[in-house]
């Protein structure tokens, strides 16, 4: 590869970014192919984590509204801990900044990831109120797979992932990304089978991670070869 090209999209994308791909050693090629895969790789898992996020989260809304006979639940439910009382304050505050009215689908849209994954912690265990949530959000999944424990260690390794895969950072060293990929396509499942379907028929997770470094080898050789 082009020295003078290498050192470019080096600058550009950061040494230290590109040092995530070259620890080994790596030539430039290696390096950019690897970076490219890992690129393809994070697309292809950006649907079903993002499938699985808002089915969480529009799940919850609805449990919850039915619970406190309230679409503004959040104005009403008692019990939360205060990083999720806190977080509702932000997203609140956030609304009023850029003038919208606040709203409870504003509210659901602008809560974080782990406002969601937290109603499975220990806290919401103590309150009754987890244990409810699981056995409603998720009524496909099996008996043994509603426990709290096991949905809450679920649930921060989709959201580990999904924090990697949407910060661009390195996950093809992850000896697990197959059990990861089928675990979200599994919880995906558990809430609405019809939506696992539909992730199922745009999913290129496997093909991608199957076809390996080789295709983004060749890609790299053929557009920028040995000069």
């Amino acid at each position: 590869m082009n020295s003078i090209f290498f050192q470019s999209i080096d600058s550009v994308l950061s040494p230290e970014r590109l040092d995530a791909y070259r620890q080994d050693g790596a030539p430039p090629a290696t390096t950019l192919a690897r970076y490219l895969w890992n690129m393809a790789l994070c697309e292809s898992l950006y649907s079903p984590l993002q499938m699985a996020e808002i089915a969480l989260r529009n799940s919850l809304h609805q449990f919850l509204s039915a619970r406190c006979q309230n679409p503004a639940w959040y104005d009403v439910l008692t019990g939360l801990p205060q990083w999720q009382q806190d977080q509702l304050t932000d997203a609140r505050q956030k609304l009023r900044n850029e003038g919208k009215m606040i709203t409870p689908g504003r509210v659901v849209a602008a809560l974080n990831f782990g406002f969601w994954t937290g109603f499975f912690n220990k806290a919401q265990a103590r309150t009754g109120l987890g244990h409810a949530i699981a056995a409603k959000v998720f009524p496909h999944a099996p008996r043994g797979e509603c426990d709290l424990r096991k949905l809450d260690t679920r649930w921060k390794r989709i959201r580990d992932l999904r924090n990697r895969v949407f910060h661009h950072e390195r996950i093809i060293h992850w000896t697990d990304l197959e059990s990861q990929h089928a675990a979200i396509l599994e919880v995906i499942r558990w809430g609405c089978p019809e939506l696992k379907e539909m992730a199922v028929a745009v999913d290129r997770f496997t093909a991608i991670r199957q076809q390996g470094l080789n295709p983004w080898l060749e890609k790299i050789r053929q557009h920028w070869p040995q000069r």
